[in-house]
This record gives structure tokens, sequence and C-alpha cells, in this order.
């Protein structure tokens, strides 16, 4: 029984992130092609199918380390409607502001309790919690969001943040962005292997303040 109880958690946690994961990338996508730039439509990324959108060091960070990230969207800043840098501030935000729609919407029927959190079986084997599943993809759904604003290359946050910077600094930071995503690698590292909990700190209480107000109930991963 525990077991089983162990594998719908995990099913249910896959779930809820691969289509938080989806709906974020989508939405850069489709943001990147309203404003002119069809760049990601060609490759295949305006699309809510989790494995076009699936990094492969994302997901393995994700695996070995509990933070990971999806395939970074292709846009080329040169086509997009109002220049650059306000173009990928909108495209920056469009991943986040997806999440938190949809965390909005999905709670809704958690917090009226309209979903059974009692396991259904599939096959007569496989124990599926809906509402444990629309759980965590509310839980996700605000992590990934909050997560992405943080004003730090290459998240979306660092795209927000650099269109109230001058133009000359724009570009400046954009020269040395590879180095901010080493920087970004040992900070999660740093998250991960030590006590620190620098990012844990910076997002986990915004995250369940937001989570109380929109579901008031108990976390996921209290279940």
């Amino acid at each position: 029984m525990l077991f089983l109880q162990l594998g719908m958690q995990i099913i249910s946690l896959i779930v809820g992130l691969l289509i938080a994961l989806s709906v974020h990338e989508w939405a850069h996508a489709w943001m990147a092609n309203k404003l002119g730039d069809p760049t990601a439509k060609e490759a295949g990324r305006l699309s809510l199918n989790p494995f076009a959108h699936l990094d492969p060091w994302g997901t393995l960070m994700l695996l070995v380390v509990g933070l990971g990230w999806g395939k970074p969207v292709p846009v080329d800043a040169e086509r997009l409607r109002y220049g650059p840098q306000k173009g990928m501030a909108l495209v920056g935000l469009a991943g986040p502001a997806a999440n938190f729609i949809v965390a909005f919407m999905v709670a809704i029927p958690l917090r009226l309790h309209l979903v059974p959190f009692v396991p259904r079986y599939i096959f007569d084997v496989i124990p599926i919690s809906f509402g444990e599943i629309l759980s965590w993809m509310v839980w996700l759904s605000l992590a990934l969001g909050l997560f992405n604003l943080i004003p730090f290359a290459p998240l979306d946050g660092s795209r927000i943040f650099a269109a109230f910077l001058p133009s000359r600094w724009f570009y400046i930071l954009a020269r040395y962005e590879r180095y901010a995503l080493i920087l970004f690698f040992v900070l999660i590292l740093i998250e991960r292997f030590t006590r620190l909990g620098i990012l844990s700190k910076m997002i986990f209480p915004p995250i369940e303040f937001l989570w109380w107000q929109l579901v008031n109930m108990a976390p996921p991963f209290f279940y």
C-alpha cells in the first residue's frame, strides 16, 4: 500500500510538472509569435506537447538537484515588435503570467472541493488521485512562475529587469549572459548540496502565501 501511495505521488508530481513546464514554454513561443517573430513556431515550440519543451540538461538537473528548466524557446529579438529590449521583456513575462493563470484556474475546483482526492485505479493497478494531480499543478505552476521572476540570467526575471535599463546596459548584460549562466549553475549546486537555502528562502514564502490564498488546504507534499 505504501509503495502504491508513493507511486501515485510521483505520477501526480510528474504530470503536474510537465503541464506547468509546457504551459510556461508555450506562452513564451506564443508571445514571440504575436510580437512578430515566428522562430519558435517554426521550431515546433508553439505546442503544449511536453516533449517539445524538455531540455536534457534541465531534466537531468531536476532529477539530480531538484531544480531544472525547460528547453529555451528560440527568439530572434531583432524581429520583435517594440524592439529587442521591450519585446524580450514581454516574451519573458508571458511564461510566469501563464503559470499564474493556470494556478488560479485550477485552484478554483480545489478550493470549492469539487475534485475527489480518493484514488481511482487505472487498469486496476495504478492509483491516480485527480485532486492530488491538480494540487501539484497549482503548486508547481506557482513555483515555476515565481522562480522565473528572479532577476538573474537566464531566468525570465532578467529579461523583465533589463527592460528598465538604459539601452547601453541592456546590450552589455546580453554580452555577459553566458557567464551569468555559469554562476546560476553554481547557485543551484550550492542550493542542493549546502544548507544555505538561498533560493528556497527567496521563493518558498511567496509560493506558500499564494497557495493558501488560492487553495486554503495543506500543500500536496503533505498528503
